[in-house]
């Protein structure tokens, strides 16, 4: 991991607000909200404990090594497509830890895609 994302993932989940390079941790203390950002894009959100991710329509190496600095967040890349914590991910904001929540449209198992790309 670099030492820009341990250093801006570090004050994320602190809550300090932080600026170097392309990253930059806003805080809300008044609505309890962090943001973690990535060229001015909001990548990560932190509500009352509660994180949600997106990749902002960026499928960067970058982008990729930043969210993955991000606890219980594991991003693969295979033939293109994003995989998060094992299932297929579009990049759209989706909240860490309902993964297996079934009305979750944005995530599908590997195994789902030849049905979905077949349709």
């Amino acid at each position: 991991m670099r030492k820009i994302t341990q250093e801006s993932v570090s004050a994320f989940l602190d809550g300090k607000p932080f600026k170097k390079g392309n990253m930059e941790v806003e805080i809300s203390e008044r609505h309890n909200i962090k943001f973690l950002m990535l060229h001015g894009h909001t990548i990560a959100i932190m509500e009352n404990g509660k994180l949600r991710i997106s990749n902002c329509g960026w499928k960067t190496k970058t982008t990729k090594e930043r969210l993955n600095g991000l606890p219980d967040v594991h991003i693969q890349q295979k033939k293109g497509l994003w995989y998060l914590n094992g299932c297929y991910w579009d990049g759209n904001m989706i909240r860490i830890g309902i993964l297996e929540d079934t009305n979750n449209k944005d995530m599908f198992k590997e195994s789902d895609l030849d049905t979905i790309f077949k349709s």
